[in-house]
């Protein structure tokens, strides 16, 4: 695998209020081999040029300890926002459960994000992590049924192995839920996909469920998005450029409709769909206790 030079991993990210509590983020791989059809790592603001080749950060782990073991304030580590850290290469290289254990060592929270199932492969480091720190495991689902998952997200293990993969982690007692963005618009935004996606993640054990009820389209991402519908989904294209023109943000066509359906089924199940609601819960077992005078 070609290695790609960095100065730096660790990336902040503000004070852990706003995405899932991240206070940094780091991508130790570049590129993603998934081939989902949405992905808006693509785009062109992003400058990662052959998107689909992986490459991995060089010395990335004695970097990532170099800037770890300094830091006086712990915080929760992000991982997967640019690049997937269970790529199929991960399975040989280590480097994702090496920074693992690296946030173990120096007592520092994880948060990872992910469409792989080879996340359970580190559920054992992750349950360590959690009796410290917040931990979350975040995986991916848009599609309930496995024949279409493969059709948009064309690598990546099937939605049934990864419900599997969040029912290891939450009997590990790892705080883990669905990304369930985007929902593509005339594709995946059914009420029939959107109710099965949320009693799968309840019988899985998940916390929470994060919606995205539409998909985002930006230079160079939206043309690979529109060549991949003319190869799996032919004449859907034009719906989209009719809908939505040049628009980057692109609700699906019963977006509230939808989010209101997505809402009753989340509270019926006792499943968490808000971001402070979920970073609240995610950090409510490590918040001090102050003992009364009197106890």
């Amino acid at each position: 695998m070609e290695e790609v030079s960095a100065r730096t991993l660790l990336q902040p990210c503000g004070d852990g209020s706003a995405w899932f509590g991240h206070n940094w983020n780091v991508n130790l791989y570049r590129g993603c081999c998934h081939g989902c059809i949405y992905c808006d790592s693509r785009s062109s603001c992003y400058q990662v040029h052959q998107f689909d080749r992986v490459r991995c950060k060089e010395n990335a782990l004695p970097l990532l300890e170099a800037e770890l073991r300094p830091k006086r304030r712990r915080g929760v580590v992000g991982m997967g926002a640019m690049s997937d850290p269970y790529n199929p290469f991960e399975r040989d290289k280590r480097l994702t459960q090496g920074a693992l254990r690296l946030l173990l060592r120096y007592g520092f929270g994880a948060s990872v994000a992910t469409k792989s199932d080879l996340i359970a492969r580190d559920v054992s480091l992750l349950h360590d992590i959690a009796q410290r720190q917040p931990t979350l495991a975040k995986i991916t689902i848009t599609a309930a049924d496995d024949a279409l998952s493969r059709r948009v997200e064309r690598n990546v293990c099937p939605t049934s192995a990864r419900f599997a993969a969040i029912e290891r982690l939450s009997a590990a007692g790892v705080f883990a839920g669905v990304l369930m963005m985007p929902v593509l618009p005339f594709i995946e935004d059914t009420e029939a996909n959107i109710l099965a996606i949320v009693r799968r993640a309840s019988d899985s054990g998940a916390r929470f469920i994060y919606p995205g009820m539409g998909v985002t389209l930006r230079a160079n991402q939206r043309q690979w998005f529109y060549d991949r519908l003319d190869e799996s989904f032919p004449g859907l294209r034009t719906r989209y450029e009719s809908a939505y023109g040049d628009q980057y943000i692109c609700p699906a066509p019963r977006a509230r409709e939808l989010t209101a359906l997505f809402v009753q089924a989340c509270q019926s199940h006792d499943i968490l769909y808000r971001m402070p609601d979920i970073i609240a819960a995610s950090r409510a077992p490590y918040r001090p206790i102050q003992l009364s005078l009197f106890d």
